[in-house]
């Protein structure tokens, strides 16, 4: 098929990669503004992660097609990444692209390593906060999981707390780079805008990345009782 053809290429499979990328950047926005929450009225956190649960079948799809973009974008990255190694000399610090330089900094030649560590945090996270214990409680006649609370204390515990952390910075790393890759590769800017992108994408990065480490921090360093996290 045509298609398979294309997906072959090393040009098919950037834009394969780069349109999965951009779709999971689109997610992980999505997760941030949910987890802020946190921070909203007392119930809103949990009324948020009621919201999503209740969406029953839906949500299932949705995971599934999330997982499997998650599951696509790693094979097909992890391809580039070893053909680019076999294929480039150690001599060059950049590459072209149709985008103009590659900006092969170091955050770009370890994608590869963040984005196992990041595979690792997913499946511990999910460990964590979907699949494991967590108390009930009861809003408007509804019995719900008190994940705020299961966020609080988690996040009290050092390992978990600086963990978190350390994982968002290679977050920051691995879009910081990424982003910048998936709009050249779907072809959204022009090469004279390649700076441009370039720094507007670290920006992007470092943003997502503080506003998810904030939330262990801050819980962490207020024993879970900072003024933010108290009644609205």
């Amino acid at each position: 098929m045509k298609l398979m053809k294309v997906l072959r290429s090393q040009v098919g499979r950037k834009v394969l990669n780069g349109a999965t990328g951009l779709a999971l950047i689109g997610f992980v926005v999505v997760h941030l503004a949910g987890n802020l929450t946190l921070f909203g009225p007392e119930n809103a956190f949990n009324q948020y992660t009621y919201q999503l649960e209740s969406l029953g079948w839906i949500l299932y799809i949705l995971e599934f097609f999330l997982a499997l973009t998650f599951l696509i974008h790693a094979i097909v990255g992890i391809s580039i990444w070893r053909e680019r190694k076999r294929a480039r000399s150690d001599r060059y610090d950049t590459y072209q692209t149709k985008g103009g330089p590659a900006h092969n900094t170091w955050h770009a030649r370890t994608k590869a390593i963040s984005g196992i560590v990041l595979f690792l945090f997913l499946i511990v996270h999910l460990n964590d906060f979907k699949f494991g214990p967590v108390e009930m409680i009861t809003l408007n006649g509804i019995e719900v999981r008190d994940l705020k609370s299961l966020v609080i204390s988690t996040f009290q515990n050092p390992w978990h707390a600086f963990g978190y952390t350390a994982v968002m910075l290679f977050l920051a790393a691995h879009l910081a780079h990424g982003f910048w890759s998936a709009l050249t590769s779907l072809s959204m800017q022009r090469r004279r805008f390649s700076d441009l992108f370039y720094v507007f994408s670290i920006f992007f990065a470092i943003l997502l990345a503080v506003g998810f480490l904030f939330i262990p921090l801050y819980i962490y360093f207020t024993g879970g009782e900072g003024v933010l996290l108290s009644t609205l």
